[in-house]
């Protein structure tokens, strides 16, 4: 056996359905966000969850922010999702988990039937589902937070922030102020910005525009505070000593 045949066989292979393969732009998958789901799905097959990102650049030929990019994209159009999962060691671990994109290639119509063509069926999906907002100001949220904390964020912590624009339907614009309280706090955590959004949630405040009147109705209040006269205070008395001698 010659060293090619050896390091050939050595790399192993990777299963992909051909499904997949005829069908991913159907589901709204990119061409980069495949190849992101082939390196992906060639690590998990080697019992690897959650590979390095830049490894995955590295096979790419990427570079890391470009990789969280299509991750983040991948996340936001429920492609895959990060799910803890207890190892052969008996350990819990994060994992990139296709499950959701399994569901959507099971909707793909059948070519052969008459009744539903692609077309429609992706004019239906996309009018029930609420809008997301747009890949510029996604990208600015999380390059901001990114930047803020001084590291890259997790793929648990890039669930946490796409759920937030997604499920939760945090405007970026209110992610962001809440990221500014944060840093404010030197408090650089998400679940310091989760607290704080839960709070506007409480209140109702969905923009921007509503946080800064609830600050400037706060405001006299706080200040009616801070003028208040301090209490009497104790009387203070002065008692002078005297030396005493006999004269």
């Amino acid at each position: 056996m010659d060293e090619f045949t050896r390091r050939y066989m050595q790399a192993g292979q990777t299963s992909v359905a051909n499904f997949l393969i005829d069908h991913f732009q159907e589901v709204g998958m990119t061409t980069d966000q495949l190849l992101v789901y082939l390196q992906l799905k060639r690590w998990l097959d080697r019992g690897d969850y959650l590979p390095e990102s830049d490894v995955l650049a590295r096979n790419l030929g990427w570079d890391t922010k470009r990789v969280f990019e299509v991750l983040h994209e991948m996340i936001a159009q429920k492609l895959m999702t990060i799910n803890t999962v207890t190892n052969d060691q008996g350990r819990k671990v994060d994992r990139y988990d296709f499950q959701l994109l399994d569901e959507k290639l099971s909707q793909v119509p059948d070519q052969s039937s008459p009744t539903v063509t692609p077309t429609s069926a992706a004019t239906t999906s996309a009018d029930q589902q609420p809008a997301a907002p747009a890949a510029s100001s996604r990208a600015t949220v999380f390059n901001q937070i990114e930047t803020e904390f001084g590291r890259t964020l997790s793929p648990i912590e890039m669930e946490t922030v796409s759920q937030w624009l997604d499920e939760d339907h945090y405007r970026p614009e209110l992610v962001q102020l809440a990221l500014r309280e944060a840093v404010l706090n030197q408090a650089y955590s998400l679940k310091y910005m989760d607290r704080i959004l839960l709070n506007w949630e409480k209140k109702h405040l969905t923009s921007a525009a509503q946080v800064q009147r609830e600050r400037e109705k706060q405001a006299p209040r706080r200040n009616t505070k801070t003028n208040e006269p301090n209490q009497p205070s104790q009387p203070h008395f002065d008692f002078k000593i005297y030396k005493l001698t006999d004269d």
